[in-house]
């Protein structure tokens, strides 16, 4: 499944880091495009978008 969400909080590249690292931990094979500049996250995971918007709201980067 490929979402695509809006991440106000995400202002830098180190902010990006984060999320990759905290969306991994969901899903280790997940492909994911954090860009600061767009505020957009692109995730193809097989986890659930609930599972992918906690993992986002517990990193501190609540997704819209």
């Amino acid at each position: 499944m490929t979402l695509q969400l809006t991440v106000p909080g995400m202002a830098c590249s180190a902010c990006a880091n984060n999320i990759t690292k905290a969306l991994q931990a969901v899903d280790a094979n997940a492909s994911i495009q954090a860009d600061p500049q767009t505020k957009l996250v692109n995730v193809e995971t097989q986890a659930s978008e609930t599972a992918i918007k906690e993992a986002l709201a517990a990193a501190g980067y609540p997704a819209n």
